[in-house]
C-alpha cells in the first residue's frame, strides 16, 4: 500500500515536471520567434526608442558607442528585451495553464480577469513611460547643463536607463492587481487599506525612488500614478467583494449584539448582587 502510494506520488511529480518543461519550452519558442521577426529591424527600433532623447539634443549632436561591440550588442539586447515584453501574454498564460488545475472555480473566475488586466496594465505602464515621462525627463536633462557641455549619450547606457524605467513603470502599474489580490486572499479589507492611505502615499514615493534613476521628475511621475492606481484598485476591490463586506458587517453586528447581551447579563447580575447585599443589611438591622 505504501509502495503504491509512493509510486503514484512520484508519477504525479514526474508528470508535473514534464508539463512544466513543455510550457517553459513554449515560452522560449514564443520569445525566439518574436526575436527572429524583429531582429532585422533592430537598428530602426533603437532609432525610434532614442527619439525622446535625440529630439531634445542640440542640433548636430549625436549618440556615441563607447564599447567596440556596442553598435551590434545594444540593438541585439533591445530586441531581446522587446521580445520578452511582447511575449508576456504567452508567458503569463503558460504559468496560468500550469497552476489552473489546482485552483477552485471561484479562484479561476477571479484569476482570469486579473491575468488579462495585469498584461494590459504592464503595457500601459511602458507606454506611459515612453510617451509621457521620457519627453519630460530628457527635456529637463538636456536643458539644465552648462552651455559648454556637448551632449553625446552612450547608446548602451541610454538603453539601460530606458529599460530600468520601463521595468519600474510596468511594475508600478500593477498596483491595482496587488490591491485586489490582498483583499481576495483575506489579508486585509478595503476599509483597512483606505485607512492606510497616508502610508501608501509615502511608500509610493519610496518605491519611485528605488525603481527609477536618481532624478526627482521620474520619481514623482512614478509615485503619483501609483497612488492613483491604488485608489482605482481600492474602488475595484470594494465593488468585487461587496458581498464579503456585507457578510463581515453582519458578523460585526452579531458580535456587537453578543457583547451587548453579555453586558446586560453582567449588569443584571450586579443588580441582583446589590439587592441581595441590601437585603442582608436590612436583616442585620432587624436582628439588632
Amino acid at each position: 500500500m505504501t509502495e503504491s502510494t509512493s509510486e503514484e506520488g512520484s508519477g504525479n511529480l514526474m508528470s508535473h515536471l514534464v508539463e512544466l518543461r513543455d510550457r517553459v519550452m513554449r515560452m522560449v519558442i514564443a520569445i525566439l520567434g518574436i526575436f527572429l521577426c524583429l531582429f532585422y529591424w533592430a537598428n530602426d527600433i533603437y532609432t525610434y526608442l532614442a527619439v525622446p532623447l535625440t529630439s531634445h539634443m542640440p542640433e548636430g549632436s549625436t549618440m556615441i558607442a563607447i564599447d567596440v561591440a556596442s553598435p551590434f550588442l545594444t540593438p541585439f539586447k533591445l530586441v531581446l528585451m522587446l521580445s520578452i515584453f511582447l511575449a508576456m501574454p504567452v508567458i503569463l498564460y503558460q504559468f496560468w495553464a500550469f497552476v489552473a488545475p489546482g485552483l477552485y472555480k471561484t479562484e479561476k473566475r477571479i484569476a482570469a480577469p486579473l491575468l488579462i488586466s495585469s498584461i494590459i496594465l504592464f503595457y500601459a505602464g511602458i507606454a506611459f513611460a515612453f510617451y509621457v515621462v521620457f519627453p519630460l525627463v530628457f527635456g529637463f536633462f538636456t536643458s539644465v547643463g552648462p552651455e559648454m557641455i556637448s551632449i553625446s549619450t552612450d547608446i548602451g547606457r541610454y538603453l539601460d536607463f530606458v529599460l530600468s524605467l520601463f521595468f519600474g513603470f510596468g511594475l508600478a502599474f500593477e498596483v491595482p492587481i496587488a490591491t485586489i489580490i490582498l483583499v481576495a486572499v483575506g489579508i486585509t479589507t478595503p476599509k483597512k487599506l483606505g485607512q492606510m492611505r497616508p502610508y501608501v502615499i509615502v511608500g509610493a514615493f519610496v518605491i519611485g525612488m528605488l525603481l527609477t534613476p536618481p532624478d526627482i521628475i521620474s520619481q514623482v511621475l512614478l509615485a503619483v500614478p501609483m497612488w492613483i492606481l491604488f485608489e482605482g484598485g481600492l474602488i475595484a476591490a470594494k465593488i468585487m467583494f461587496k458581498d464579503r463586506k456585507m457578510d463581515s458587517a453582519d458578523d460585526e453586528d452579531d458580535d456587537e449584539d453578543q457583547d451587548q447581551d453579555q453586558d446586560q447579563d453582567e449588569s443584571n447580575h450586579d443588580e441582583e448582587g446589590l439587592t441581595a447585599s441590601s437585603d442582608n443589611q436590612s436583616d442585620d438591622i432587624e436582628k439588632r
